[in-house]
């Protein structure tokens, strides 16, 4: 069988491949060049009009020309821009012209959300063709900054660095001035450097965006299409040194309970802290944080699944979120997998996050059990050399936790969570301007003694990776091999084997070895990929996009120590291939056409899945959106769904999804989503509907309200449990109709750009309920019907303990019994902060959490929505308020 996948997968890459030498190549354009000088004594008043004598020392930029809806021809109305710089800082004038200044739009918003019209540098300081930084400046006065990587296909707004900038409106349109310290950006020791630039407007009235540098949507590339920057010459080196000490005082308030002395109704503490930054040299930076909090973030979203598959959770913590384009690292994309097909060897949410372990408590004890792993420290050391590599380590300590148990008044502790080291390095390297990128990583997590029965002792990671392009950046290959290495006790690695995520006592896993007596694992994964994202346009401006590859991942494959994995064992065959209309025709601004398939198999031969997708989208003249797809799923097995009984087969079954999006410029904007699937055999039936309304009534004010509505029922292959009977695993399944609804509020209110108030809400409900329970005979039976035997009336009753019990053998006595697996979950959760810049780098958070998760669980004969907003406060919710004030100190 792997023999004749690689064979498929061989055909298919060398086919595409002889497909290439005939395809068009991208016309080459001419870039464009911008020379600045070094300031004179002239001062600059940084007051949003460059009118200063210092800027007639150099030309204005400008020439643009259109980039959306119509590429190439002149925009509606000009722009032009200057740059100086001194020994400190790069200077950036603008002037925005615009006949109707009347009809500027200035909405302010949160720091990068790019309200209203705005205009934008992005600066390539390293010159690799591949990364920039980019500062983003709202007319309303709103700073907005990403970090650019992958020649423009990632952009991270996480990076929020300190600069200085003011506008002003006058009869000719809007001007600009902006200071940028050569200390928040990363280049080499060159004594005339050359830089890429690219400038960028955006009309927000007329959605139009124009460039300095014309760059054709169908070239597929960005940072490496930009213009130059000439005339920096001896640029010292910048020594940045960024120390930010914090202090954080919080109070809770939750219902009392009586008889446990930990939950008196009221906490209240007070903490601090360090983070900070030092530029080793001028384009390598030390990021670290001492005894981090995080309590201005916002909640998760409310998550349950009952699939057995673990939730994936945004990162939100800043010290995280910056610079986490230079650790990530995918076994393969999610675009051409499905998210099964995204697993990451860093998910910084494993750090910091619940503890593993929990007390076992006797009667009339209670315990005291932290919510999350304290961080105690961690670091990063990050950026880019003028060689071209590519450098990111991230080491970070968590604390030993735990435990307080409390037994009529006498007091002892139980391990938690052990003390634990976690270790990333990234290393990567451009060659041939970018053209080919060799890289690795290795990941490594080791843990104190404690726990050893749960958790690894160690685990670590690694992979090198490739990428190359050619035809101008149009066509590529890339592609990455990993491995895995996990120790522990006999009883840890007997965990791992049995996971979820592995399953290795499947009675029909031929392809593992399952040892009770092993105390280690070692798995291997790799992707390669083919593709095509971009060429020559057609006369509709259409461009052929494609991408194919195969992914594997071993049985032994381990990377949820400090990574995320969804499941192991898997061979993954997948192609999209697309026609993508990127210039407006007819009543369209832009338009998608788009093909997919996917197969599956294990690493024993089993043909596990087969899928194919088709699904359009377009943009219109007016601004408004719409999509649709269809997925056919002919073919299913899951290795999971029966949590470690036999491989089981999948109704086969249809997807339809459709959303519909008005004018996201207008005042009221709305947002309707829908997903509908069936099962043949009317064996799986689900709905989803999802509804948003954002509203915009002044500039400095918007707010969105969302609801959401998901019906998910199985007739008869929802797992429930599993019992012995007579020698033999009875593998209990159901029917299942879990209902789910949430509602999702949202409030931003911007004083000023630098003061804003936010808040978030949301209240959630899910409720699964089970019924005609069945124990699986022959899981692999073509027919539906014949996989299972579904229990008489006479072979199972609901007693009054709440319990199910079977008598299978219908001789009048008790066989087995099993929990009513139904239940309620109702959880309500909110953030309001309002955050005060009030001075560049410095801020105060003033921040109220309130959290309500009611003990509904029996709930689950009244309406849905009644059970949700009956309940929802049912007792005293949990509320924190908390005081957050930071201090940068700049050198």
């Amino acid at each position: 069988m792997k023999k004749l996948i690689c064979i498929y997968f061989f055909v298919i890459v060398c086919s595409t491949i002889a497909f290439t030498q005939n395809a068009s190549v991208t016309q080459n354009v001419e870039k464009k060049k911008y020379f600045t000088q070094k300031l004179g004594s002239e001062a600059i008043k940084l007051d949003g009009i460059p009118d200063e004598i210092a800027w007639d020392a150099v030309n204005w930029g400008g020439d643009f020309i259109q980039y959306q809806p119509n590429e190439g021809k002149p925009p509606s109305v000009q722009t032009q821009f200057k740059i100086l710089y001194d020994d400190k800082f790069l200077y950036l004038g603008y002037r925005c012209y615009d006949s109707s200044p009347d009809s500027i739009v200035k909405r302010m918003g949160r720091r990068d959300e790019f309200p209203g019209d705005w205009v934008e540098i992005n600066i390539d300081s390293y010159h690799d063709l591949r990364t920039a930084f980019s500062f983003t400046l709202s007319v309303s006065g709103v700073r907005n900054d990403e970090f650019v990587s992958n020649n423009g296909n990632f952009w991270d707004t996480n990076w929020n660095p300190i600069w200085f900038a003011k506008t002003h409106v006058d009869d000719k349109g809007w001007t600009a001035e902006a200071k940028i310290p050569f200390s928040q950006l990363r280049y080499g020791n060159e004594k005339n450097k050359v830089w890429g630039i690219q400038v960028m407007r955006r009309l927000f009235r007329k959605e139009e965006r124009s460039t300095w540098q014309y760059i054709p949507q169908n070239s597929g590339v960005w940072v490496s299409g930009f213009g130059e920057l000439h005339g920096l010459n001896d640029v010292p080196s910048q020594k940045q040194v960024e120390i930010a000490p914090y202090i954080v005082a919080q109070t809770a308030k939750y219902q009392k309970e009586e008889g446990n002395p930990f939950a008196t109704g009221s906490d209240s503490k007070l903490s601090g802290g360090v983070d900070g930054k030092i530029a080793v040299t001028s384009d390598l930076i030390l990021d670290f944080t001492v005894n981090p909090d995080f309590g201005q973030v916002e909640a998760d979203p409310s998550q349950v699944r009952i699939d057995g598959f673990q939730n994936f959770f945004e990162e939100r913590r800043p010290f995280f979120m910056e610079s986490r384009n230079i650790f990530d690292y995918q076994l393969t994309g999610s675009e051409a997998g499905g998210d099964y097909d995204a697993d990451l060897l860093f998910y910084s949410r494993r750090i910091g996050g619940s503890p593993h372990g929990y007390p076992d408590l006797g009667t009339n004890e209670y315990a005291d059990v932290p919510q999350n792993t304290s961080i105690l420290g961690a670091a990063k050391f990050s950026g880019k050399t003028k060689d071209g590599w590519s450098i990111g380590i991230l080491e970070s300590i968590t604390q030993r936790e735990k435990a307080i148990i409390d037994h009529n008044g006498e007091r002892r502790k139980e391990l938690v969570e052990p003390l634990a080291s976690y270790f990333v390095g990234r290393m990567q390297k451009d060659i041939k301007a970018g053209n080919t990128v060799l890289g690795g990583i290795f990941t490594g997590v080791n843990r104190e003694k404690g726990l050893s029965d749960q958790l690894h002792s160690g685990a670590y990671s690694g992979g090198l990776d490739f990428l190359h392009f050619w035809k101008n950046r149009t066509w590529y290959v890339r592609g990455n091999a990993i491995f895995s290495h996990v120790q522990g006790t006999k009883e840890a690695i007997f965990n791992t084997q049995t996971s979820f995520e592995h399953l290795f006592q499947r009675p029909n896993a031929v392809e593992v070895n399952f040892d009770a007596n092993r105390t280690s694992l070692t798995g291997a994964g790799g992707t390669v990929r083919l593709g095509k994202i971009g060429g020559k346009a057609g006369k509709l401006g259409q461009v052929f996009k494609f991408e194919t590859g195969l992914t594997f991942r071993s049985p032994e494959l381990e990377l949820n120590d400090v990574g995320f994995m969804l499941t192991a064992n898997e061979i993954n065959h997948f192609t999209w291939a697309g026609l993508h209309y990127q210039k407006s025709f007819s009543v369209f601004r832009n338009a998608r056409l788009n093909y997919n398939h996917w197969s599956r198999w294990d690493f024993g031969g089993q043909f596990l899945y087969q899928a194919f997708n088709v699904n359009a989208h377009a943009t219109f003249k007016n601004n408004w959106q719409v999509g649709t797809g269809t997925t056919w799923n002919p073919y299913e097995v899951s290795n999971n769904a029966l949590r470690g009984g036999s491989a089981m087969r999948r109704p086969a079954g249809m997807g339809q999804f459709l959303y519909i999006r008005s004018d996201s410029r207008k005042k009221v904007f709305v947002n309707l989503n829908g997903f509908k699937a069936w099962g043949f055999d009317n064996a799986v039936k689900v709905n989803d509907l999802t509804l948003s309304i954002r509203a915009q009534p002044m500039d400095a004010l918007n707010f969105t309200f969302s609801t959401g509505y998901r019906e998910n029922w199985r007739r008869q292959d929802q797992y429930v449990t599993q019992i012995d009977y007579l020698g033999q695993t009875r593998t209990i399944v159901s029917e299942v109709s879990q209902k789910t609804l949430r509602f999702i509020g949202r409030l931003n209110y911007n004083i000023t750009p630098d003061l804003t108030l936010q808040y978030y809400g949301q209240p959630f409900i899910t409720r699964p309920l089970y019924q005609n329970f069945a124990y699986v005979t022959n899981p692999l039976h073509s027919q539906f019907d014949n996989r299972f035997h579904r229990f008489t009336s006479t072979e199972i009753r609901l007693n009054t303990d709440g319990n199910y019990v079977v008598d299978e053998n219908t001789d009048g006595k008790t066989d087995y019994q099993f929990s009513k697996p139904d239940f309620n979950f109702v959880q309500f959760r909110s953030n309001l902060v309002l955050r005060w810049e009030y001075v560049p780098g410095s801020e105060l958070f003033l921040v109220w959490s309130q959290g309500s998760t009611p003990d509904v669980a029996n709930d689950l004969n009244t309406p849905l929505s009644s059970s949700l907003f009956d309940n929802l406060f049912e007792k005293k919710a949990r509320n924190i308020w908390l005081v957050k004030m930071t201090y940068r100190f700049l050198k």
